[in-house]
């Protein structure tokens, strides 16, 4: 596996794995903060089935973070992570630091309306402005053939196609950004980055989570009132051990537009935190 920390040497290092990997050939693009877990490799493995070179990008992006939030804390294991990647036959690693990505001057900023309302856009001001903003360099920078991400970040991947279908990227099209279904432990907890900062109480907690928005899918497919079998649902996650809810709602999978009863394209979206830890989950009502 290569290791690029520099643009010129990037573009170049993707230009010769085209050419090595022959006329017709995909290159993959796997966009990650690191601290890399299962849920990361299923990403990786995927990208492996659908293209003949893959790329990985680990930058823990400060634009994405508020003022208030983890963006110190959150965990960093380059060593670790490379190691995990050359396990998994990658070719090639994008890890720039904050300089090379936005570099002194910079002053661009990618907003995206409508499908960034709400949820994590309203919890976290400006979050999806950094996200936009990250993926699209990321785009530029790689011009993948596809790319790959987590339908446990739903909000985000809707965002991303947006921008992508909006601003008419070709490298990847909106339509080559694939999304891959949420890992999940044994218990049911989404994989997580953030699943590290739990203490053993937390996590064996956190599995109510999981728990408490598949009971609410099934009232609301057995025609329960939404809003009771949410307000069930936030009841269940403070009782359980959970500090607070950020959200529990019903929104349509496409368009991210809150939704008053299941409509064959609805997702239940809740984030709740328990000690200092936000999680987030989302599962299609179906």
């Amino acid at each position: 596996m290569q290791t690029i920390r520099a643009l010129n040497p990037l573009r170049q290092a993707c230009a010769h794995f085209r050419a090595g990997a022959g006329p017709g050939a995909k290159l993959a693009l796997v966009p990650t903060m690191g601290a890399l877990h299962d849920g990361h490799l299923t990403l990786v493995r995927r990208a492996r089935e659908l293209a003949e070179v893959v790329a990985v990008s680990i930058f823990v992006n400060p634009k994405q973070f508020g003022p208030n939030e983890d963006l110190d804390a959150y965990p960093r294991q380059m060593e670790r992570d490379s190691a995990a990647l050359v396990a998994e036959g990658v070719d090639l690693l994008w890890a720039p630091d904050v300089a090379a990505m936005y570099p002194d001057g910079f002053a661009t900023n990618i907003s995206v309306e409508g499908v960034s309302d709400g949820l994590c856009g309203a919890a976290r001001p400006g979050h999806f402005d950094g996200v936009a903003t990250v993926v699209c360099k990321l785009f530029n920078q790689v011009a993948p053939d596809i790319a790959l991400f987590g339908e446990k970040d739903w909000q985000q991947l809707a965002v991303i196609r947006r921008m992508a279908r909006d601003l008419d990227l070709t490298a990847p099209h909106a339509d080559d950004i694939i999304g891959v279904p949420t890992v999940r432990e044994a218990d049911g907890l989404a994989r997580s980055s953030r699943n590290a900062y739990l203490s053993a109480e937390q996590r064996a907690a956190a599995a109510v989570l999981p728990a408490a928005m598949r009971r609410a899918i099934e009232a609301m497919l057995g025609g329960a009132n939404t809003s009771a079998a949410l307000a069930e649902l936030r009841e269940a996650l403070l009782s359980g051990g959970f500090a607070s809810v950020d959200y529990a709602e019903l929104r349509d999978a496409g368009s991210i537009a809150p939704l008053d009863a299941p409509n064959g394209q609805a997702r239940l979206f809740v984030a709740a935190r328990i000690g200092g830890t936000r999680l987030i989950d989302n599962m299609p009502v179906a």
